[in-house]
């Protein structure tokens, strides 16, 4: 049997004990460019240990709810951070570590214009965008040492809206 999982509103509150959801929200920190241009400043605790920060483009496939879950990731070494360059919304699946293992996960429907930095060691789901394009800037830890640790559920789950 499938355990199914509702998906919620990606807010910073909810998201917190994972990582940072990267938005717009609230009055900016500064006007830079001569008034013209807002600045929410230094949004995301990035973290990458020995190594440095990336910039990597990743081209997604969409998908569509409800999507089966049969596996989270986590990276050990840094924090990695998922901002798309489109405004369309994507599935963000968390789960909390429990002793080393992911717990229960956590779906969350992001907005137009939100992206999120999963915290080092925070096991997620993979990059879902729902609708095409599903091009994403993504900012994480290169260098040397493994920074990948995945987890394949015994029983999948069902993400649903």
């Amino acid at each position: 049997m499938t355990d199914s999982i509702r998906t919620r509103p990606l807010t910073p509150e909810a998201f917190a004990p994972f990582g940072d959801v990267l938005d717009t929200h609230g009055a900016p920190d500064k006007l830079i460019n001569q008034g013209l241009c807002s600045r929410y400043h230094n949004r995301a605790a990035l973290d990458f240990g020995d190594g440095c920060a990336g910039i990597s483009l990743f081209d997604a496939t969409p998908r569509q709810l409800p999507i089966r879950l049969d596996m989270v990731e986590r990276h050990p070494q840094g924090s990695q951070a998922f901002l798309p360059m489109t405004q369309n919304r994507f599935l963000v699946v968390v789960a909390p570590d429990q002793d080393g293992r992911p717990g229960h996960p956590i779906a969350f429907l992001t907005q137009a214009g939100q992206g999120v930095n999963y915290h080092r060691g925070v096991w997620h789901g993979v990059l879902t965008p729902l609708s095409a394009p599903g091009l994403f800037a993504v900012i994480d830890r290169i260098g040397a040492g493994q920074n990948l640790e995945e987890h394949w559920f015994d029983t999948p789950y069902s993400i649903i809206e």
